[in-house]
């Protein structure tokens, strides 16, 4: 499988239409049944261009890491933002996703940072900014600056899910990051939800013992 290069082509056209700053956004966790939604906004550079940046998903947990060293050092500013699992219990994953991207871009404006023009990946504008916002499909696939957010997101999502691994060593969290796998469903299964699940997610129907007695958090 060949895989996409992601290319400045997005951003040169903004950059083209007199943007000055111009920032990518991604995000991670949408689908998790533990854990925050993590969203990263990053700004990228005219110059120099950084090689070997993919969509987080085509790269090793190895690869990421090394990358997002490189990523940190290269941007001229970047931001993280989360959504806690209460969050995206109580606001649902639209409103969540929204709330953690503002969190991101409140960073970036505490480092001086105020983007002219934002690509997001995806189809759907959640920050609901028309004005500033264009939505790319795929675009950690194709644009530079949405898959370096990319790997931001990811490995510094990934990296809470591990130090929550330790508090729950059951669930895999070290591995499954929060993600339906089998050692996660088992463990769910077995002991009931984490004080870091998603209480209002689908899978909880699913769970015989979730209405009976106290709190299963409280185990944990």
């Amino acid at each position: 499988m060949v895989t996409a290069v992601p290319t400045l082509k997005a951003e040169q056209h903004c950059w083209d239409a007199g943007a000055e700053i111009v920032v990518g956004i991604d995000e991670v966790g949408r689908g998790a049944w533990a854990g925050p939604v993590t969203v990263a906004a990053l700004q990228v550079p005219r110059s120099p261009r950084l090689y070997k940046v993919r969509d987080s998903k085509m790269l090793s947990p190895a690869q990421r890491e090394q990358l997002y060293e490189r990523i940190v050092a290269w941007a001229p500013a970047f931001g993280v933002g989360h959504a806690s699992h209460a969050e995206c219990d109580e606001l649902g994953m639209t409103a969540a996703l929204r709330l953690a991207a503002f969190r991101a871009l409140d960073v970036l404006a505490d480092r001086g940072c105020d983007p002219d023009r934002i690509l997001l990946d995806g189809k759907h504008d959640y920050l609901g900014d028309a004005a500033r916002v264009e939505t790319i499909v795929k675009g950690d696939a194709t644009s530079l600056a949405i898959a370096a957010a990319s790997v931001v997101a990811k490995v510094t999502r990934d990296r809470l899910m591990a130090d929550a691994a330790e508090h729950y060593p059951a669930f895999g969290f070290e591995s499954n990051v929060g993600y339906p796998a089998p050692v996660h469903q088992a463990a769910l299964a077995a002991f009931g939800p984490t004080s870091i699940h998603r209480r209002s997610w689908i899978f909880m129907d699913g769970l015989p013992w979730f209405r009976r007695g106290p709190d299963q958090a409280s185990l944990f």
